[in-house]
C-alpha cells in the first residue's frame, strides 16, 4: 500500500549588472603586491594598463561579473580606484558580519550562478528525497534502484548512504544519542547542498528521531525535502537480517540498536509511505516507480 502527501515547492533566482572594472585587480593591489605595471591584453581579453584592468567589450561574458552581495548585507560603491584602495586599506567593511553558532566574523558571498541556473543546466530541480525507516527495511536497496532508475531517464542523482557517510566525513561518530544526532545533522547539511546544486539527492539512514529528521526539513525551501518511510515490521526486518545486526542485538552485544532496545520515531506527516504487511511484498522497483511518478507529479524532473 502507498500513501502519498503533496508538498510545494521554491526556486530562486539572480541576476547581476555589467561592469566594466575590475576592482580586485586595480593598479594598487598590484603595486603592493609587486607586480610590474604592464600594457596589453592577456588570453582572456582583460585588456591591462598602469591603472586599471579592463575587460574588452568582445569578450565581457556574465562570467566575469562582480557577485551581487545579500540584500541585508552592507555594500560600498566606488567612483574610482583611489576610494576602492582606500577603503580596502582601511579595513572598512564591505559585508555584514555574521555569528552562527560557534563561527564569528563570517559573511555569506553571494553567487552570480544561483539554483536556477544550475537547474536550467541539468533541465531537473534539486532536492531531497529522504528514506527512513528500521535495519533491513530495503532504504539501501530502494535508494540504489531509484537513483538507477531517474539515470536511465537523463537525471543526476547521489546517494548518501547512512553507513557510507561513517566510512569518511561521520567516521568521527559514535551510535550515541548525541552523536546520532550529529550524523543526521551533518547529512541534512550536506543533503541541502546537493539540492542546491540542483542535484536529486537521495538520504539513506535509519534517522530513528522525528525531532532530527524535521530539523534536516527545515533546512530546505517547501516542498524540495520528500520523506519516504518504508514501513516493515520489525518482525519482517529482523527476519532479513541482512547485516546479522538484530542477532548482535538480541544478544545483548550491540547497545542502544534500534527497534531492540532504542525507539524508532515513525513519521506523522511524511509526503510517501511505502508499507509491507506480512507476505505482501512490493518490489524495489515498484516502489521506486512510485517516488519517481511523485517526483514528475510534482515538477522535479524538468526545469
Amino acid at each position: 500500500m502507498t500513501a502519498i502527501r503533496g508538498a510545494g515547492q521554491l526556486v530562486f533566482g539572480s541576476s547581476s549588472p555589467d561592469c566594466d572594472e575590475i576592482g580586485p585587480f586595480s593598479s594598487w593591489r598590484f603595486a603592493k603586491l609587486g607586480f610590474v605595471s604592464l600594457n596589453g591584453t592577456n588570453v582572456i581579453g582583460l585588456g591591462y594598463s598602469g591603472k586599471t584592468v579592463r575587460l574588452n567589450a568582445n569578450v565581457r561574458s556574465s562570467f566575469l561579473n562582480p557577485i551581487k552581495a545579500m540584500e541585508d548585507s552592507t555594500t560600498a560603491s566606488f567612483t574610482n580606484t583611489n576610494d576602492c584602495a582606500a577603503a580596502f586599506s582601511s579595513g572598512e567593511n564591505l559585508h555584514q558580519m555574521l555569528t552562527v553558532r560557534k563561527s564569528t566574523n563570517i559573511a555569506w558571498h553571494k553567487s552570480s550562478v544561483e539554483k536556477f541556473d544550475r537547474q536550467e543546466l541539468l533541465q531537473q530541480k534539486g532536492c531531497v528525497i529522504w528514506i527512513t525507516g528500521l535495519s533491513g527495511s530495503g532504504k539501501s536497496t530502494l535508494a540504489c534502484t531509484l537513483s538507477r532508475g531517474l539515470h536511465l531517464r537523463g537525471k543526476l542523482t547521489y546517494i548518501l548512504d547512512g553507513d557510507n557517510v561513517r566510512h569518511g566525513l561521520n567516521s568521527d561518530l559514535s551510535f550515541k544519542v548525541e552523536d546520532r544526532a550529529e550524523n543526521i545533522r551533518r547529512i541534512g547539511e550536506v543533503a541541502k547542498l546537493f539540492a542546491d546544486a540542483g542535484i536529486i539527492c537521495i538520504a539513506s539512514l535509519i534517522s530513528p528521531y522525528r525531532k532530527d529528521r524535521d530539523a534536516c526539513r527545515a533546512l530546505l525551501p517547501e516542498g524540495d525535502f520528500i520523506e519516504v518511510f518504508l514501513d516493515v515490521p520489525l518482525q519482517v526486518c529482523e527476519a532479513r537480517d541482512p547485516k546479522g545486526l538484530y542477532k548482535l542485538a538480541r544478544c545483548g552485544k550491540i547497545k542502544g540498536f534500534t527497534g531492540i532496545d532504542d525507539p524508532y520515531e515513525p513519521p506523522l506527516n511524511c509526503e510517501i509511505v511505502l508499507q509491507q504487511k506480512g507476505g505482501d511484498c512490493v518490489s524495489p522497483s515498484d516502489m521506486a516507480e512510485t517516488v519517481i511518478s511523485y517526483l514528475e507529479e510534482k515538477g522535479y524532473l524538468q526545469a
